[in-house]
């Protein structure tokens, strides 16, 4: 099935590098909101900035989101030393095959990590990247109604 992520993992942080130089992968793109950030904070946890510090000493990094804040992104952007991209209208392909030839690499030595199957993993799968899908950062703390609406998304990957 199209939306059938490569990988499929409850928490980011169990993302394994090693597995990812094996695939040959040489850059990882993540979704903002949710993915690497609680949704809507503006701020990246302590523990998040590790984590992207120690993938980044590994591979190239990039950040393409849909929000269109500009301050939002700028936010986000300030906080790291690689791209942050936002207005990206994910799945389209667009903004992400744009970074992979400005990154120069190929979208197939690419992974694309989100928490969204209709768009974050459909995007990958368009672009030719091997996909990751993470469970919210901030899932315990998400309101019910989000919490349906990720379950009935995920219901389209199971088969």
């Amino acid at each position: 099935m199209r939306l059938k992520p490569d990988i499929n993992i409850k928490s980011i942080y169990d993302i394994n590098i090693f597995n990812l130089k094996a695939c040959e992968i040489e850059a990882i793109f993540f979704d903002l909101d949710s993915t690497v950030m609680r949704s809507k904070s503006g701020v990246f946890e302590p523990k998040m900035l590790e984590f992207l510090a120690r993938l980044q000493n590994h591979f190239k990094l990039a950040i393409i989101s849909n929000n269109k804040n500009e301050d939002y992104i700028n936010k986000a952007r300030a906080q790291v030393k690689f791209p942050v991209i936002g207005r990206a209208a994910k799945p389209d392909t667009k903004v992400l095959l744009k970074t992979c030839e400005e990154m120069k690499v190929n979208p197939r030595n690419c992974a694309f990590v989100g928490d969204r199957p209709l768009t974050d993993i459909l995007c990958a799968k368009r672009a030719c990247m091997f996909s990751i899908l993470v469970d919210s950062i901030s899932c315990d703390e998400e309101k019910k109604v989000v919490r349906f609406v990720r379950f009935l998304e995920r219901l389209s990957i199971k088969k």
